[in-house]
């Protein structure tokens, strides 16, 4: 028998979980050092200790006579540190003040720099509140440019001992980091000055008629076919600019109504350098020691600085030390909003960063983390370090990071990363704080994390979440082993049923997750696994993902079977009921073929299904493959303006739906009403090999075909639709 674990869980009781029934345990067999022991009680396994009051900022060592010795870990005890307080450096009444939440440190001191890799320019020492908050106000004229906490409390990498350690503000509005895999930071002092709005406000569209791009800040303009000059490309600034191949102008011809940016907090871009061992990991599996997507967050307040104008990932320079990345972000949103496009954070709240010295990783690793019995990081997450979402001010500090972007950005919506990790009374809390600013928040959920999996969960809090189950079944999970309905696998009869799930809005009335059509937020890739250009290149035999392609040129351009499966994703994604998110480049059926960089990777050649890592052309998107798949292109812009054009996709709650049969196992019409409007029909053939004829009464205009979206053919009763295709038909009322 041994001692599993000994956790504080008030200011006077212990639990100690031993691995079997201590029976014959005496209370007088029990020391800790620095409190008595009063009176004890065995429940099973589970030993629970009265002692005299316990200081958090101690720490005790249990000994128990023929037993192993163990450090006491803080537990539940933990949640009675909270505070209301603002936090971070801001100014109030004339005065610079600086708080920092750290219960269990002995000492906090404020550290001042004027320059970065200065030792220390002035050290204040900091007062500790009741509550664990520690604060010390300064004049506002204070000669400083950056700052840190320097601690003495528990180390943190373990929950014995202590270090002295100067760890940048959790907080930080913007900071300054060294390009390594241990990212060390420094906060930036934040000068008072307002930026110019311009009269900007939030552009939030419903969540039925959002359409969503997600994108990579970098990626949309780092390739020299963006048209940007070298020094913007991969920037904010180039992301914002007008009159360029690529960038916002790019997505504002496509008549998108929203963007999605993949992570833009401050995150760690470098990882542990490749066959090296640091931190008791042996890096195999990254060659490139580069995390490029940003879902590995440092600072939850902070722009990311590699973005701003001017910056570098050179090893061991220097990056954001003008904070230059806070106007430039602010300069972008506006620039999306004057173009009538909201804009949408992909955001990281269920881990941080690995590997690195993430500050909150130093100030309290008991207080903002989930740790097994053995008091070793959990990782439900798959990225090595879970947030304890529960504990009081890490709620908070989610909270006020939602407001902080929303507030000083004017951010018009979050995609939260991994959400099934986040406990229901944060999800309730963001819901609550975010509305209270602004009521059309875009809240949108990622579903899953660890073993939880569930988009009803978000639904019923009015949340919108990724559509999982619509990816797969139009898709498919594996382009080789699952394929989706638009290859003809299957089942026909079963494919039309799932179908009509889809663009239902996979309702819960009817077995599915969504309370509300508009909660489901319809997609066929992300970020994620192969582009949808990859997917049906594998399916249809075109590629080996197992094998380097050959003959890029013929690789690119897509085939006549390939273009008409790509239209029948494209038309069933864009009929549906419910949001719809497209991966940047999906309109012209982009593909991350990994690029020769030089780099010991022996995937080169082949087709990438987690470019993670990859700042190169793997990435980027290459805007010469717009005008190679023109055609594709031109019938997604029609897509998008049929469905800002017609309200039937838009007034939910207004439309009649009815389904047609088509003359095959594969085919299916739907015919959607709304009132003083015509009628839309779409019609569907998922069929690989046989047309199918529906019968449409009355006279109806022909907008979309496959071939065309400007046919505008008169229609009469009858109408055959080839193999794999579709069309859109609208009502001519005079016909009655």
């Amino acid at each position: 028998m041994k001692i599993i674990h000994a956790l504080i869980q008030s200011r006077t009781s212990v639990e100690i979980l031993f691995s079997e029934n201590p029976k014959s345990l005496k209370k007088t067999q029990i020391r800790i050092s620095g409190l008595e022991v009063l009176a004890m009680k065995i429940k099973d396994a589970t030993c629970l200790l009265e002692t005299s009051p316990i200081d958090i900022q101690t720490t005790y060592e249990l000994e128990i006579e023929g037993f192993n010795s163990i450090v006491l870990r803080p537990d539940q005890i933990l949640n009675e540190f909270q505070s209301d307080k603002k936090l971070g450096c801001f100014t109030e009444n004339g005065d610079a003040v600086f708080r920092l939440f750290a219960p269990q440190a002995a000492q906090v001191q404020l550290a001042l720099f004027n320059i970065y890799d200065q030792f220390s320019h002035a050290v204040h020492e900091m007062i500790r509140d009741l509550d664990g908050v520690w604060e010390i106000r300064l004049p506002k004229s204070l000669n400083a440019k950056y700052y840190a906490y320097r601690l003495n409390g528990r180390s943190p990498n373990s929950s014995k001992g202590f270090s002295e350690i100067d760890i940048p503000d959790p907080y930080s509005q913007a900071v300054v980091t060294t390009n390594d895999y241990r990212h060390v930071a420094k906060s930036l002092v934040q000068p008072d000055t307002e930026f110019d709005w311009q009269r900007d406000s939030w552009v939030c569209p419903k969540p039925e008629s959002l359409m969503i791009y997600e994108l990579h800040v970098r990626d949309m303009t780092a390739h020299e076919t963006s048209g940007l000059p070298a020094d913007r490309r991969g920037t904010y600034q180039g992301l914002s600019e007008f009159g360029h191949r690529g960038g916002l102008d790019y997505i504002r011809a496509l008549g998108m109504n929203a963007v999605e940016l993949l992570p833009v907090h401050e995150f760690t871009n470098i990882e542990i350098p490749y066959k090296d061992a640091i931190s008791g990991a042996w890096n195999t599996w990254n060659p490139y020691a580069r995390n490029h997507w940003g879902y590995m967050t440092s600072f939850y307040f902070a722009p990311e600085s590699y973005y701003a104008m001017g910056q570098t990932l050179d090893p061991e320079t220097v990056c954001g030390d003008n904070g230059s990345a806070v106007n430039e972000l602010k300069s972008m949103v506006r620039a999306f909003h004057q173009a009538g496009i909201a804009v949408i954070l992909d955001v990281v709240y269920n881990h941080v960063s690995n590997y690195d010295m993430n500050p909150l990783k130093s100030i309290d690793r008991d207080y903002y983390f989930k740790l097994d019995d053995k008091g070793h990081y959990c990782s439900e997450s798959g990225c090595g370090n879970d947030l304890n979402t529960t504990r009081p001010m890490v709620r908070k500090m989610i909270v006020d990071s939602i407001l902080h972007w929303m507030q000083t950005y004017h951010i018009d919506g979050f995609r939260f990363d991994l959400a099934g990790l986040i406990d229901d009374d944060t999800l309730d809390a963001i819901s609550k704080a975010a509305r209270e600013v602004n009521p059309d928040v875009i809240l949108i959920g990622e579903p899953w994390g660890g073993t939880n999996h569930g988009q009803y969960r978000f639904s019923e809090r009015d949340w919108s979440s990724w559509n999982d189950w619509y990816r797969n079944g139009i898709k498919g999970a594996d382009p080789i082993h699952q394929k989706g309905m638009i290859f003809g696998q299957g089942n026909a009869a079963r494919s039309i049923q799932s179908l009509k799930h889809f663009l239902r809005g996979t309702p819960a009335s009817e077995g599915g997750q969504f309370i509300r059509a508009g909660h489901s937020v319809n997609y066929l890739a992300s970020h994620d696994g192969y582009t949808l250009g990859d997917f049906i290149r594998i399916a249809t035999g075109a590629n080996d993902p197992a094998h380097p392609i050959k003959g890029l040129a013929s690789h690119y351009k897509l085939s006549v079977d390939q273009i008409r499966i790509h239209k029948l994703a494209a038309l069933i994604l864009f009929t549906g009921q419910g949001a719809v998110m497209l991966h940047s480049g999906q309109e012209f059926a982009r593909s991350k073929v990994i690029a020769d960089t030089n780099i010991d990777d022996l995937e080169i050649g082949r087709l990438d299904h987690n470019s993670y890592n990859k700042d190169n052309e793997t990435n980027w998107l290459n805007y010469d493959h717009v005008d190679l798949n023109h055609e594709l292109v031109s019938y997604y812009k029609a897509l998008i303006k049929i469905r800002k054009t017609y309200t039937h996709f838009t007034h939910l709650e207004q439309v009649n739906l009815q389904f047609i049969d088509g003359s095959n196992p594969g085919s299916l019409g739907m015919r959607l009403s709304i009132s003083d409007h015509p009628d839309l029909i779409m019609l569907f053939n998922i069929h690989p090999s046989q047309p199918a004829q529906f019968n449409v009464d009355g006279q109806w205009e022909l907008i979309l075909t496959e071939k065309s979206s400007k046919n505008f053919k008169t229609i009469e009763n009858w109408i055959e639709i080839p193999i794999r295709s579709g069309a859109i038909l609208q009502e001519i009322l005079n016909s009655k």
